[in-house]
């Protein structure tokens, strides 16, 4: 096994699990989400990793870039970023008049609240890595990873199919 997988702690075991279970389907882990929902969690996860992580994007988080990582359209990544916005937890600019893409940068707001549903979030996958065991939950992780791709590469392959007939042509 790839050694920088058996490093990872809690609280990105915790985000990972919690990334997929919101992709997989929105279930009884909102209940650990009280000032949050889960997409706002996940929104605000990402943009605060891309202020630690880029230099170059000078910690901005380009919506965009937050649309494709949530898999969400950009209209609910907007409608989802205006309401972080309107409670004071990211602030939202563009480059130049705005043609050439809007980011967001989490405020200390936004930080706050983030690092408290974090400590909620530890404290239960904590328990849950306890009783199920880190390395099973890192081998789960992975093989939930390996579904995705395998199941993203189907769903292609189906629309593909729509669009082309049984003799090859464009479908009409």
């Amino acid at each position: 096994m790839d050694e920088t997988i058996k490093n990872i702690d809690i609280e990105k075991i915790s985000h990972e699990l919690t990334y997929h279970r919101y992709l997989m389907n929105k279930g009884k882990v909102q209940e650990f989400f009280r000032n949050l929902s889960v997409p706002d969690y996940i929104a605000l996860h990402n943009i605060d990793r891309n202020k630690e992580m880029s230099e170059i994007y000078q910690g901005r988080t380009y919506l965009k870039e937050l649309s494709e990582k949530m898999q969400i359209s950009m209209r609910q990544t907007s409608n989802m970023i205006g309401k972080l916005r309107d409670r004071g937890l990211v602030i939202w600019s563009h480059d130049g008049n705005g043609s050439e893409g809007t980011y967001v940068t989490i405020t200390e707001n936004g930080e706050k609240l983030l690092a408290e549903q974090e400590e909620v979030l530890k404290n239960y996958y904590g328990k849950v890595l306890h009783r199920f065991g880190k390395e099973s939950m890192i081998q789960l992780l992975q093989l939930v990873k390996q579904m995705e791709t395998v199941m993203s590469s189907i769903l292609e392959e189906m629309e593909d199919e729509k669009h082309v007939g049984t003799d090859g042509d464009p479908a009409e």
